[in-house]
């Protein structure tokens, strides 16, 4: 169920730049301790700018979800659509590419509510299986996914920056109810 007061809508290109800026901080915020500030730098560099999510915005493969409270972005997810790894069994799959929220807003309800609306997306576009890959060292993160019935079904290297690191990848079926709150 959404937290009061927030509200999920789909990106435009006027989105850009203040997406590209939260993007980057969360990112930062969750892997910068872990990780290099050399491997950090390039992987934002190359992921995060006001042109890239510009693009992104725009690419007919891919849907980019804003969570805004009183005009404030609090969260995104970005879903696209694509080749899954070989571990993914689908006739259809759908990918949850981003799903990160400003870390004043963690535990109030804004990642729930984007996970719900990636999952109504890929419905609305056909999808059978929704699919995503999460760092084997965020527990946070995979609890978060297991609670809306995803589970391990292989693995990927996520290259950040010179570092290739180890995702777990995760999927669910998305046909009969939703499973989650």
């Amino acid at each position: 169920m959404p937290t009061t007061g927030i509200r999920i809508r789909e990106a435009n290109p006027t989105d850009a730049g203040q997406l590209a800026q939260l993007a980057e901080v969360t990112f930062r915020e969750t892997f910068g301790a872990a990780n290099t500030a050399q491997d950090m730098e390039l992987h934002c560099r190359s992921h995060y700018g006001e042109a890239i999510q510009a693009d992104e915005i725009v690419d007919p493969s891919r849907v980019t979800l804003l969570a805004k409270q009183d005009g404030r972005l609090v969260g995104f997810a970005q879903v696209r659509w694509r080749a899954a790894p070989g571990c993914v069994v689908a006739r259809a799959p759908g990918e949850i590419q981003r799903l990160y929220v400003a870390s004043d807003w963690h535990g109030k309800g804004v990642a729930q509510a984007l996970m719900h609306a990636c999952i109504e997306e890929m419905r609305a576009r056909g999808s059978d299986v929704a699919w995503l890959g999460v760092w084997e060292h965020n527990p946070r993160a995979i609890a978060f996914y297991r609670k809306f019935g995803f589970a391990p079904v292989g693995e990927h290297v996520f290259p950040l920056g010179g570092d290739p690191q180890r995702d777990i990848v995760m999927a669910r079926r998305l046909a009969g109810a939703f499973a989650g709150n």
